[in-house]
């Protein structure tokens, strides 16, 4: 394990796999602490850190290292979490997820948590790109070919917003038919399974458990597994907070059970 290893004992830098060396307090962020420095402050968390995370939590089969680097990514993003998403960007990299990937998930987590997220993760990933001598060869266009759409769903969808919010706020339904779901979503550069894997992620990162239903419906209709996203919200738990992912639990709870066995 390179020298970047040995900053990741605090509780969320932790991860079972190695990955390559990055500058650790990218432009705009404070430098991640040392294992010294935790000791000094929270000889528990050392311990918590290295026994439930280190040691089990990434460990875990219900879900890949590659999913939880995406999961974990989410979540630092959704919460402008900065000082660690270094290291856990290259992290992912590291364990399989694409240059072109972690662009998209940046973008998408845009529209989904806020411009200023996206806007913050940018210099940081640029540093974490750079240090891998990542270039734009290796990033997605800004336009080019779509995904297919399924009409018949997307136009159910567009119906029953327009509907409920058309009268209220007919600006917000326009961009979520045009910009969101016959745009966005449709980009090829992240798979629908993984985009919605980031969609779920951010919103139990963020307590958005208003639109969970919705998000985790589509996520197991795209592939993503019940077991799947039983181990999201246990990973979350320690990245986005014990309370946010008890809010959540009960509505994963109730999509499991409505949804055909």
């Amino acid at each position: 394990m390179r020298m970047l290893a040995a900053t990741v004992l605090s509780l969320c830098l932790v991860a079972p796999a190695s990955a390559q060396g990055v500058k650790t307090n990218a432009e705009g962020t404070k430098p991640m602490p040392m294992l010294e420095d935790i000791r000094a402050v929270a000889p528990a968390l050392e311990k918590y850190a290295q026994g439930a995370v280190q040691g089990d939590l990434w460990k875990r089969p219900g879900l890949s290292p590659r999913d939880r680097s995406i999961v974990t990514i989410s979540a630092l993003i959704a919460r402008d979490q900065r000082v660690e998403l270094p290291y856990y960007l290259d992290l992912a990299l590291h364990n399989g997820v694409k240059p072109a990937e972690v662009s998209e998930i940046i973008t998408h987590l845009a529209f989904y948590t806020g411009w200023a997220n996206a806007m913050g993760a940018v210099p940081i990933a640029r540093e974490v790109f750079k240090a891998r001598s990542i270039g734009p060869d290796q990033l997605p266009p800004a336009s080019g070919s779509m995904l297919p759409l399924d009409e018949a769903s997307e136009a159910q969808r567009a119906t029953r917003v327009e509907q409920q919010f058309g009268k209220v706020t007919p600006s917000l339904v326009q961009y979520t038919t045009d910009v969101l779901f016959r745009d966005l979503w449709l980009r090829p550069e992240l798979a629908p399974r993984d985009r919605s894997l980031v969609t779920v992620s951010a919103l139990v990162a963020t307590g958005q458990v208003a639109q969970i239903t919705y998000h985790l419906n589509r996520a197991m209709d795209n592939g993503l597994t019940q077991e799947q996203a039983g181990e999201t919200v246990g990973h979350l738990a320690f990245y986005a907070g014990w309370p946010n992912a008890f809010s959540a639990a009960p509505v994963f709870k109730d999509v499991f059970e409505k949804r055909p066995r």
